[in-house]
């Protein structure tokens, strides 16, 4: 685009970079971004020199060492990642489930987002599509539940002017009836979701207390939807391992 500055240009071809395509060449990458090929040449090569980018085999591209090492020093990272790897892992010992941390994002394009900063599974726990870093819809996972319950009216109905696109036929993409969803999980101190984001599944999350410097947040677990009758034993667990790790992030922001 004319105007556009180098960073947002290096920014859009990292952004071209996804589960899917970890690799691209860098044809694929003009196409996904819209940039001239001639301008995302001279792009790639300034990138690579920075280590932000690095040459593959066959001529294609992927994410670099340097931003890895620079994503490590992000709060995400050092602080709440860290303080809940324990909390996690009490919790994944005492469900046998899939144990996700999830933050609320609303940078880059489109409605805003939630991404995982972090995970537990074990050979038992059933497959998911979350992995540490990976970005899905609010509406449709129960850590976005959570956050999204969390949030006060004005900044909802924000989100609300963005279509609610299903992930499975099980969805929920009417803004009336997500309303009362998360009504729902206001009363009850948690959120749940079941084959929202992936058939089969179950998930049961709850929302982080505010803590300075980090965004909204949210702990949960993903079981098989035959493990249902389980979600009055996994909520508790779920709510308390939240209330925890909260407390712990305070407590840590105090030494």
């Amino acid at each position: 685009m004319a105007g556009e500055g180098v960073l947002r240009r290096a920014m859009r071809i990292l952004r071209a970079f996804d589960e899917d395509a970890p690799e691209l060449s860098a044809a694929a990458i003009a196409a996904r971004t819209g940039l001239a090929l001639s301008s995302v040449h001279r792009l790639l090569q300034q990138m690579i020199d920075e280590g932000m980018l690095h040459r593959t085999a066959g001529h294609a591209y992927a994410v670099g060492a340097s931003l890895w090492e620079i994503g490590e020093l992000s709060p995400l990272a050092l602080r709440l990642r860290e303080t809940a790897l324990a909390h996690m892992v009490r919790l994944y010992e005492a469900t046998g489930e899939n144990v996700h941390l999830a933050v609320l994002s609303e940078s880059g394009p489109g409605a805003p987002a939630v991404v995982f900063a972090g995970r537990i599974t074990g050979r038992a726990s059933v497959p998911t599509l979350g992995r540490a870093g990976g970005r899905h819809p609010l509406h449709t996972t129960g850590v976005g539940k959570a956050i999204l319950a969390a949030r006060d009216d004005a900044w909802l109905d924000a989100y609300l002017r963005h279509p609610l696109v299903p992930e499975t036929r099980r969805s929920i993409t009417d803004p009336a009836v997500l309303r009362a969803d998360l009504e729902r999980a206001r009363a009850r101190g948690y959120a749940s979701t079941r084959e929202e984001m992936t058939l089969g599944n179950l998930s049961v999350a709850a929302s982080l207390g505010p803590v300075p410097g980090l965004p909204p947040a949210a702990l949960g677990i993903v079981a098989h939807l035959d493990d249902a009758h389980d979600e009055r034993r996994l909520a508790p667990l779920v709510v308390q391992a939240a209330k925890d790790l909260t407390r712990a992030l305070r407590h840590s922001d105090s030494h």
